[in-house]
Protein backbone atom coordinates (compact mmCIF):
# COMPACT_ATOMS: atom_id res chain seq x y z
CA UNK A 1 0.00 0.00 0.00
CA UNK A 2 1.61 3.17 -0.89
CA UNK A 3 0.83 6.07 1.66
CA UNK A 4 1.77 9.94 1.73
CA UNK A 5 3.95 11.83 4.26
CA UNK A 6 2.17 12.63 7.51
CA UNK A 7 1.66 16.32 7.74
CA UNK A 8 2.71 16.93 11.07
CA UNK A 9 6.16 15.93 10.86
CA UNK A 10 6.87 17.57 7.67
CA UNK A 11 8.24 21.01 9.53
CA UNK A 12 10.84 18.64 11.57
CA UNK A 13 11.78 16.77 8.46
CA UNK A 14 12.62 19.86 6.27
CA UNK A 15 14.50 21.50 9.29
CA UNK A 16 16.41 18.55 9.95
CA UNK A 17 17.45 17.89 6.31
CA UNK A 18 18.51 21.69 5.46
CA UNK A 19 20.63 21.89 8.50
CA UNK A 20 22.53 18.81 7.61
CA UNK A 21 22.97 20.25 4.11
CA UNK A 22 24.06 23.50 5.72
CA UNK A 23 26.79 21.28 7.35
CA UNK A 24 27.47 18.73 5.18
CA UNK A 25 27.40 19.82 1.67
CA UNK A 26 30.05 19.12 -0.86
CA UNK A 27 31.87 22.04 -2.10
CA UNK A 28 30.90 22.00 -5.36
CA UNK A 29 32.04 24.14 -8.27
CA UNK A 30 28.62 25.21 -9.51
CA UNK A 31 27.40 25.66 -6.23
CA UNK A 32 29.21 28.94 -6.07
CA UNK A 33 27.01 31.32 -8.16
CA UNK A 34 24.15 28.86 -8.83
CA UNK A 35 23.98 30.67 -12.69
CA UNK A 36 21.54 28.93 -15.12
CA UNK A 37 24.33 28.05 -17.58
CA UNK A 38 26.22 26.87 -14.83
CA UNK A 39 23.37 24.43 -12.99
CA UNK A 40 22.58 23.23 -16.88
CA UNK A 41 25.92 22.31 -18.03
CA UNK A 42 26.80 20.58 -14.40
CA UNK A 43 23.49 18.61 -14.90
CA UNK A 44 24.12 17.13 -18.60
CA UNK A 45 27.97 16.15 -17.53
CA UNK A 46 26.77 14.37 -14.26
CA UNK A 47 24.43 12.45 -16.30
CA UNK A 48 25.81 8.46 -16.43
CA UNK A 49 29.11 10.19 -15.00
CA UNK A 50 30.27 9.58 -11.26
CA UNK A 51 31.07 13.12 -9.16
CA UNK A 52 34.69 13.31 -9.09
CA UNK A 53 35.33 12.97 -13.02
CA UNK A 54 32.50 15.28 -13.31
CA UNK A 55 33.68 17.54 -11.38
CA UNK A 56 37.06 17.73 -13.31
CA UNK A 57 35.46 17.76 -16.52
CA UNK A 58 33.36 20.59 -15.37
CA UNK A 59 36.37 22.75 -14.69
CA UNK A 60 38.03 22.28 -17.61
CA UNK A 61 34.49 23.12 -19.47
CA UNK A 62 33.85 26.23 -18.04
CA UNK A 63 37.57 27.30 -18.38
CA UNK A 64 37.12 27.44 -21.95
CA UNK A 65 33.32 28.19 -22.19
CA UNK A 66 32.65 30.23 -19.45
CA UNK A 67 29.25 31.46 -21.23
CA UNK A 68 26.56 30.04 -23.22
CA UNK A 69 27.92 32.28 -26.12
CA UNK A 70 31.63 30.63 -26.21
CA UNK A 71 29.66 27.01 -26.50
CA UNK A 72 27.32 28.44 -29.36
CA UNK A 73 30.31 29.73 -31.18
CA UNK A 74 32.60 26.96 -30.83
CA UNK A 75 33.28 23.96 -33.71
CA UNK A 76 31.18 20.29 -32.90
CA UNK A 77 34.77 19.12 -33.14
CA UNK A 78 35.97 21.34 -30.47
CA UNK A 79 32.46 20.86 -28.26
CA UNK A 80 33.93 16.99 -28.49
CA UNK A 81 37.10 17.22 -28.11
CA UNK A 82 35.55 18.86 -24.36
CA UNK A 83 33.55 16.18 -23.96
CA UNK A 84 36.09 13.31 -24.61
CA UNK A 85 36.13 11.17 -22.38
CA UNK A 86 32.86 11.60 -21.03
CA UNK A 87 30.79 9.29 -23.14
CA UNK A 88 27.25 9.32 -24.52
CA UNK A 89 28.49 12.02 -27.00
CA UNK A 90 25.24 12.49 -27.94
CA UNK A 91 24.71 15.01 -25.09
CA UNK A 92 27.39 16.83 -26.35
CA UNK A 93 26.06 17.77 -29.64
CA UNK A 94 22.30 18.06 -28.46
CA UNK A 95 24.06 20.86 -25.48
CA UNK A 96 25.70 22.87 -28.84
CA UNK A 97 22.90 22.91 -30.62
CA UNK A 98 20.95 24.10 -27.51
CA UNK A 99 23.58 26.97 -27.13
CA UNK A 100 22.99 28.41 -30.41
CA UNK A 101 19.36 28.39 -30.26
CA UNK A 102 19.60 30.01 -26.90
CA UNK A 103 21.67 32.80 -28.47
CA UNK A 104 19.86 32.86 -31.81
CA UNK A 105 16.06 33.03 -29.46
CA UNK A 106 16.81 33.83 -26.21
CA UNK A 107 20.00 36.69 -26.98
CA UNK A 108 22.20 34.12 -24.69
CA UNK A 109 19.86 33.67 -21.35
CA UNK A 110 18.65 30.71 -20.48
CA UNK A 111 15.19 30.07 -20.52
CA UNK A 112 13.27 30.31 -17.20
CA UNK A 113 9.89 28.68 -18.30
CA UNK A 114 9.11 24.90 -18.74
CA UNK A 115 7.73 25.19 -21.78
CA UNK A 116 11.06 27.17 -23.31
CA UNK A 117 13.41 25.01 -21.88
CA UNK A 118 11.85 21.73 -22.83
CA UNK A 119 11.57 23.10 -26.84
CA UNK A 120 15.72 22.99 -26.75
CA UNK A 121 17.49 20.18 -28.26
CA UNK A 122 18.31 17.53 -25.57
CA UNK A 123 16.45 19.06 -22.41
CA UNK A 124 14.00 16.60 -20.72
CA UNK A 125 11.91 17.07 -17.48
CA UNK A 126 14.78 16.74 -14.92
CA UNK A 127 17.17 18.88 -16.58
CA UNK A 128 14.55 21.64 -17.00
CA UNK A 129 13.40 21.43 -13.58
CA UNK A 130 17.13 21.95 -12.16
CA UNK A 131 17.25 24.88 -13.70
CA UNK A 132 13.81 26.60 -12.86
CA UNK A 133 14.45 24.85 -9.09
CA UNK A 134 18.25 25.04 -8.49
CA UNK A 135 19.08 28.19 -10.53
CA UNK A 136 16.02 30.07 -10.85
CA UNK A 137 14.88 29.32 -7.59
CA UNK A 138 11.44 28.73 -8.66
CA UNK A 139 8.86 26.48 -6.45
CA UNK A 140 9.66 23.05 -9.08
CA UNK A 141 10.92 19.73 -7.51
CA UNK A 142 13.87 17.79 -8.90
CA UNK A 143 13.70 14.10 -8.67
CA UNK A 144 16.72 12.40 -9.55
CA UNK A 145 17.60 8.50 -8.64
CA UNK A 146 19.36 10.24 -5.31
CA UNK A 147 15.26 11.91 -4.76
CA UNK A 148 13.43 8.65 -5.83
CA UNK A 149 15.63 6.19 -3.14
CA UNK A 150 15.34 8.77 -0.46
CA UNK A 151 11.48 8.69 -0.53
CA UNK A 152 10.94 4.99 -1.18
CA UNK A 153 12.54 4.85 1.85
CA UNK A 154 10.79 7.57 3.93
CA UNK A 155 7.24 5.91 2.51
CA UNK A 156 8.37 2.49 3.17
CA UNK A 157 7.79 2.05 -0.48
CA UNK A 158 7.63 -1.62 -1.66
CA UNK A 159 7.49 -1.29 -5.26
CA UNK A 160 9.65 -0.18 -7.83
CA UNK A 161 10.15 3.55 -7.74
CA UNK A 162 10.05 3.76 -11.46
CA UNK A 163 6.75 2.01 -12.21
CA UNK A 164 3.76 4.88 -12.43
CA UNK A 165 1.69 4.66 -8.84
CA UNK A 166 5.11 4.81 -6.85
CA UNK A 167 6.59 7.65 -9.10
CA UNK A 168 3.42 9.21 -9.19
CA UNK A 169 3.61 9.09 -5.53
CA UNK A 170 6.86 9.97 -4.73
CA UNK A 171 6.85 12.98 -6.76
CA UNK A 172 3.61 14.45 -5.38
CA UNK A 173 5.00 14.23 -1.93
CA UNK A 174 8.40 15.54 -2.86
CA UNK A 175 6.71 18.32 -3.88
CA UNK A 176 4.13 18.52 -1.09
CA UNK A 177 7.36 18.63 1.34
CA UNK A 178 8.91 21.22 -1.22
CA UNK A 179 9.19 25.14 1.39
CA UNK A 180 8.03 28.00 -0.89
CA UNK A 181 11.08 30.05 -2.06
CA UNK A 182 13.28 27.39 -0.99
CA UNK A 183 13.79 25.08 -4.20
CA UNK A 184 17.26 25.55 -4.53
CA UNK A 185 18.19 24.39 -1.04
CA UNK A 186 15.60 21.63 -0.14
CA UNK A 187 16.58 20.22 -3.80
CA UNK A 188 19.57 19.78 -3.27
CA UNK A 189 19.39 18.63 0.40
CA UNK A 190 17.91 16.04 -1.12
CA UNK A 191 19.51 14.89 -3.99
CA UNK A 192 23.16 15.34 -1.53
CA UNK A 193 21.18 13.22 1.11
CA UNK A 194 20.52 9.95 -1.10
CA UNK A 195 24.11 10.64 -2.61
CA UNK A 196 25.70 10.51 0.91
CA UNK A 197 23.69 8.74 3.62
CA UNK A 198 20.97 7.33 2.05
CA UNK A 199 22.48 5.11 -0.79
CA UNK A 200 22.09 1.80 -1.89
CA UNK A 201 23.87 0.95 1.29
CA UNK A 202 22.43 3.25 3.39
CA UNK A 203 24.24 4.28 6.16
CA UNK A 204 20.92 5.14 8.59
CA UNK A 205 22.97 5.73 11.59
CA UNK A 206 24.27 9.31 10.41
CA UNK A 207 20.53 10.40 8.48
CA UNK A 208 19.35 13.48 10.11
CA UNK A 209 15.44 12.32 8.97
Amino acid sequence: MLTAFPEKDIASLISALTEWFAINQRQLPWRKQYSPYEVWISEVMLQQTQMERGTAYYSRWMTRFPAVEDVASASEAEILNYWEGLGYYRRARMLHEAAKTIVRLHHGRIPCTREQLLSLPGLGEYTAAAILGIAYEQDVVTVDANVERVFSRILDIDIPVKKKPAAQLIRREAQKLLPHGQARIYNQALMELGALICKKRPVCSNCPI
